[in-house]
């Protein structure tokens, strides 16, 4: 399930939750709180397998692009040398074939860069989004935890005293 859904689905549980009078305080489902809560922790891991299948992306992209570029590097020797055994061009072979190969450093380093880029910016949104859902889970937990604080039942002074005896 997605982890957006969920939140989703807990902000709606509490904003349907009745308002406990005088105070900003809420009863929420205790039940259904905990099912969201549990449904988080089985997609937050997904989440995270995202995250890698990302990486691994990129990685992919990296060897590609290397790939190429070895290749187009490998096109331009050939066509240097080709043209090294020419003598009227030698001069002007060597200048493309300098070109070609500096341009195809240039593309696969841009492609690099470009991949990088893209998985750092995939990396950091999931983080924050994951940070978003920390927050959301620790200010749930703390608001049930105060809610059963203040049902405890408070033990009178004539209890008290009988337990002392």
């Amino acid at each position: 399930m997605d982890i957006l859904h969920l939140i989703d689905r807990l902000e709606e549980l509490f904003n349907d939750s009745k308002a406990v009078p005088l105070t900003r305080n809420v009863m929420v489902d205790e039940d259904k709180m905990l099912d969201i809560i549990d449904q988080m922790r089985i997609s937050i891991p997904e989440e995270v397998k995202k995250a890698q299948q990302l990486l691994a992306q990129k990685d992919r992209i990296n060897a590609q692009a290397q790939e190429e570029a070895n290749r187009t590097v490998e096109i331009a020797r050939q066509k240097a040398d080709d043209l090294v055994h020419r003598d009227v061009i030698v001069q002007d072979a060597q200048r493309r074939a300098e070109t070609i190969i500096s341009q195809a450093r240039a593309e696969a380093e841009g492609i690099r860069g470009d991949a990088d880029d893209y998985v750092v910016t995939a990396l950091n949104n999931l983080q924050a989004e994951l940070e978003r859902l920390s927050n959301q889970v620790r200010n749930g937990l703390r608001t049930v935890q105060e809610d059963q604080m203040r049902r405890a039942p408070v033990p009178s002074l004539k209890s008290e005293q009988a337990i002392e005896k």
